[in-house]
């Protein structure tokens, strides 16, 4: 088992390395292009977006180390293996973002409190723009296909992030059309702040789905019910109770109370709960550990955690 999820840490740390240098590369060229387009033209927002990249290219370094990291196989001090440093690497990816889009607003704010008369952006911020649009799609979709390949909740983040940069960018066109075409220039400071208001909001939403993870908090009901299905697949095995589940980096790891017949020897109890977690892995996939207690039938104990196919119904 250990040596089969450590080669699957290696494969994931691979994917992760190649779509961490194409983020790197991508987005560093990105960030260059619209944020000297946006000081030569003149536009906030498009500095904003640049900001934006450059972010991503540090997300992209941070990536790096977490890949190396998490290659390292389980150890004494880490018996779980190493993959939490995804998990931490995602919630740090969560404030970075929320830091830079809460930079944005307030730069723009100060702007128009200021009542300062800005020049309408040129041609070479619609330029810079449409390149980024062009390039963060590009990148999205590598982010997109790799983090599916090695099964990366980081990487999927990343994606769903350079997806909204897409959306971000697209906006970010808009305003700079209606300021050439009003021959507003502080219409591009009002846009800047949507832009910033759009990147806390992807913050927070990368944010709430890792704090579920760091937190062992609950998943989909599906998940559960998966187990219980799984359960009753098996002969002689009764009453799924006290079921836990939680993720680790992409991983599950699974703990559950089964019943069998009292008058079983120990033997057989054993390849009953070895047929659950069979039936379990043949139903749901990416599984680190099952842990499988096994009780006799009838014994009627309280029990204060985990779930039983009665309390999912509450859930």
């Amino acid at each position: 088992m250990e040596q089969v999820n450590n080669e699957v840490n290696q494969k994931k740390a691979h994917y992760i390395k190649i779509a961490s240098l194409t983020a790197l590369f991508g987005n560093a060229l990105l960030a260059a292009i619209k944020i000297g387009a946006g000081i030569k033209a003149g536009s906030l927002s498009v500095i904003g977006d640049g900001i934006d990249s450059s972010v991503d290219v540090l997300i992209a370094i941070m990536s790096l180390i977490v890949a190396r990291i998490i290659s390292q196989p389980a150890d004494a001090d880490h018996p779980w293996g190493h993959g939490r440093a995804e998990t931490i690497a995602t919630a740090l990816l969560s404030f970075m973002l929320f830091f830079a889009g809460a930079q944005l607003i307030v730069n723009s704010i100060q702007h128009i409190i200021s009542n300062e008369q800005r020049e309408v952006p040129s041609l070479l911020a619609v330029i810079g723009t449409l390149i980024s649009i062009t390039g963060k799609l590009l990148l999205a979709w590598s982010q997109y296909i790799f983090g599916k390949k090695a099964n990366s909740s980081m990487l999927k983040a990343n994606a769903k992030n350079m997806t909204a940069d897409v959306l971000l960018s697209a906006g970010v066109l808009l305003g700079l059309g209606l300021s050439m075409i009003f021959k507003i220039g502080l219409i591009d400071s009002w846009v800047a702040i949507i832009v910033g208001l759009w990147i806390l909001k992807s913050a927070f939403s990368i944010f709430m789905e890792v704090n579920k993870e760091l937190m062992d908090g609950g998943y989909h009901k599906r998940h559960y019910k998966e187990v219980f299905e799984a359960v009753k697949s098996v002969e002689e095995a009764g009453n799924p109770h006290r079921v836990r589940m939680r993720r680790i980096a992409g991983f599950w790891d699974i703990d559950i109370d089964i019943e069998v017949a009292p008058n079983k020897t120990v033997i057989e109890a054993h390849w009953i709960a070895h047929n659950v977690e069979k039936a379990i892995k043949n139903r749901i996939d990416n599984v680190y550990d099952i842990m499988i207690h096994v009780e006799p039938a009838g014994n009627l104990e309280d029990e204060g955690f985990g779930l039983s196919e009665e309390s999912l119904k509450k859930v």
